[in-house]
């Protein structure tokens, strides 16, 4: 007699009456959500009220909460801190907010999340259901602005439905393309009187269908053998790895299907990590501001084989032109949308990333595949030794590149770093060295200044043995720097390192090289804000401005050494640009390599600017 299945357990509050906003807590319970962040208001009051009571029944002996809520500065702190919490944990990161501000606030946040795939459920308070379209006191269209940027949003006007749209939110923000949910929940249906189920989730159909058909691609062994002949009949083959890569976990297969046969790989921005940068194959980053021997590696690759990429503008300004000299493009991802999308490809597959890595490295062994790839691997070291990344070294000012390189000797690949955007965004990607995924941190597709403080919260907060760190810049960190004042109340062991050079840096970088060095609205002379005193007002106990270049180590080594949150603003040559840079509009073989950086051949002109940015 066939053993029967054990029965689905039955979750001990099933059949108990609560209210809405206990069904809200209860399910973010069972989803395993273990930090929350937001800002309360009166039209999410139930949910706030609700999560207390929660944490005080099931507060463990030593007093901790099992859902402790962290309260930032304002609502996109929330939001940033939720997603560098779902980055650097590879969880679903969850913020809760009010209505009207409190969720407009959340617009920008939850668009970040969009374009980088990262894994977020927002609560959003909202006015009663009889209000909803009257105009009501702090009532917003949530549905209608959030419905643009964001993966799913629910508008619940059914109590009986809350709970199964709310385990339905986490189910489609980290499953197929991870992303955003904004569950949008009027006052009364928080305090409706339900019966909880412990259990269910809306129908979802179509998404279901097409998410069941994905998850169960396989690669046949015709499309395992087609793969691998095109690679055997490559001389220089070339992996490109995404965030999609970091996304689905997919590391460690990745790992093993390079070193396996031998194969070089450069990652996007949002793919950092993805390889140990350090690798003898790992050419780190491609792109606009790329590393000159990732791009000319691009450039004289016959075989390209993209990885949880997309191909977008930052690697592929002129999508005509890249990888001229490839005569096979391969192309793994989760979503159909991104196949072929920009780039024309000969092979490709929708599936589970890891999932193909691994029956790749399984068949290619099987079969015996073993590229001979001598004279490609030679070449690439080459690239690397004739243009290596190099700056002004006699500089009597302080070079950003020469602060980071401090921070690497230091931290050794090890620390998770958040970054705001600009200049100082491209050299902490350029100069640091990440061993793991889920180590850097930052706004890749929507470039959102403001991002790297808050994100540093929501590490440090799901990594709290790591040594975190925000590289900011003076203007990048403004946007939020109520955030401050959370680190130091919390007691967080974060590290604020500010490159300071007076000013929006990538702005006047583009300013100089295309608008004849007139610097609009991107210095602001007059006044020079004293961030070491900002810093202390908020509480750090250990805040210095470092000026002095023979004191940058030893400055450097007690920031990082220092037992609590610290604040280090270094004063930088003003003038120091981002280089590589390929222009807009431009190929890799136009790339400019600026002064200290060998170019193998003359670039092009920087011409017309373009898009800006």
């Amino acid at each position: 007699m066939n053993a029967q299945p054990n029965p689905p357990a039955i979750h001990p509050r099933a059949g108990q009456s609560l209210t809405g906003a206990e069904v809200i807590v209860q399910v973010l319970a069972d989803e395993g959500v273990q930090m929350l962040f937001g800002y309360a208001g009166g039209a999410i009051l139930p949910v706030f009220d609700a999560l207390y009571r929660h944490n005080a029944a099931h507060a463990g002996e030593d007093g901790r909460e099992p859902m402790p809520l962290v309260v930032p500065a304002n609502e996109q702190g929330a939001g940033f801190m939720a997603a560098g919490y779902a980055r650097a944990s590879g969880q679903v990161g969850v913020a809760i907010v009010t209505s009207g501000p409190g969720a407009t606030n959340m617009v920008t946040p939850v668009q970040d999340c969009m374009a980088d795939s990262i894994p977020l459920v927002v609560v959003c308070g909202q006015v009663g259901t009889a209000a909803l379209g009257s105009d009501a006191f702090q009532e917003a269209p949530v549905h209608h602005l959030m419905g643009a940027c964001a993966k799913h949003v629910f508008l619940v006007t059914d109590p009986a439905r809350l709970e199964a749209t709310l385990r339905s939110a986490f189910m489609l923000a980290r499953s197929g393309r991870p992303g955003p949910v904004v569950v949008d929940c009027p006052k009364d249906v928080q305090n409706a009187a339900l019966r909880f189920h412990g259990e269910g989730e809306l129908a979802l159909p179509g998404y279901r269908a097409r998410l069941r058909r994905t998850e169960q691609a396989a690669l046949s062994d015709a499309e395992c053998a087609a793969f691998f002949e095109a690679l055997l009949r490559a001389r220089r083959p070339l992996l490109y790895a995404g965030g999609g890569v970091v996304a689905a976990g997919a590391a460690p297969a990745l790992r093993a299907f390079a070193e396996a046969f031998g194969l070089p790989v450069t990652t996007s921005l949002m793919g950092i990590g993805a390889v140990d940068t350090r690798a003898p194959l790992a050419l780190h980053m491609l792109g606009m501001h790329g590393t000159a021997y990732a791009n000319y590696a691009v450039e004289d690759c016959d075989f390209l084989c993209a990885l949880g990429a997309r191909f977008d503008d930052r690697v592929c300004g002129a999508p005509d032109r890249f990888a001229p000299r490839a005569r096979f493009l391969a192309q793994v991802d989760i979503d159909p949308g991104e196949v072929g999308k920009v780039k024309p490809v000969h092979w490709h597959h929708i599936g589970p990333l890891a999932r193909a890595l691994e029956r790749l490295t399984a068949w290619g062994r099987a079969h015996g595949v073993r590229p001979a790839l001598g004279e490609w691997h030679a070449h690439l070291a080459q690239l690397k030794r004739e243009h290596a990344m190099e700056y002004d070294r006699a500089s009597a000012l302080i070079q950003p590149q020469a602060v980071l390189e401090a921070v690497d000797r230091h931290a050794q690949g090890r620390a998770i770093v958040s970054t705001g955007v600009g200049q100082h965004q491209m050299w902490a990607a350029q100069w640091l060295s990440f061993r793991e995924p889920r180590q850097w941190l930052t706004s890749g597709a929507m470039g959102t200044m403001g991002f790297g403080l808050p994100a540093a919260v929501g590490a440090q907060l799901a990594r709290p043995d790591a040594l975190v760190i925000d590289i900011d810049g003076d203007t990048s960190i403004r946007m939020n720097a109520g955030e401050l004042e959370t680190i130091a109340r919390l007691g967080l062991p974060v590290k604020v390192l500010v490159l300071d050079n007076g000013g929006d840096g990538m702005v006047r970088q583009w300013q100089r090289l295309y608008y004849g060095g007139r610097f609009a609205a991107s210095s602001r002379p007059g006044h020079r804000r004293d961030f070491v005193r900002a810093a202390q007002a908020d509480g750090f106990a250990w805040a210095r401005r470092l000026e002095d270049r023979t004191s940058l180590e030893d400055t450097i080594a007690a920031f990082l050494a220092f037992d609590g949150p610290a604040f280090l603003e270094v004063a930088i040559d003003p003038d120091a640009c981002v280089y590589p840079m390929v222009g807009p509009g431009a190929s890799y073989a136009q790339m400019v390599t600026g002064p200290h950086i060998a170019s193998r051949e003359a670039a092009a002109p920087l011409a017309a600017a373009g898009a800006m940015f």
